[in-house]
């Protein structure tokens, strides 16, 4: 079972960013915004196997420059099908 609902969706807009955004710049980016991960914890949470605060959130959209909903447009778009 998926620990959250963003992690195709994280790995997703990462790799398609111009330039790419790699695990490691998305770390140092966090980091500036005081939300402290490692690649290990991005890896999980891109894999569904860690949960993502509400403040992780926020910041993972900040730190990619997109809005939050960006990160949650699957599901949104789904929801918006199944109505």
């Amino acid at each position: 079972m998926k620990s959250n609902l963003i992690s195709l969706r994280l790995r997703q807009i990462r790799m398609e960013s111009k330039p790419k955004v790699t695990q490691s710049d998305l770390v140092a980016r966090l980091q500036t915004l005081g939300v402290y991960m490692d690649e290990t914890m991005i890896s999980k949470i891109e894999m569904g196997k860690r949960g993502v605060s509400d403040i992780e959130l926020v910041a993972l959209a900040k730190a990619l420059k997109i809005p939050v909903n960006g990160l949650l447009s699957d599901l949104l778009e789904d929801e918006e099908k199944n109505k």
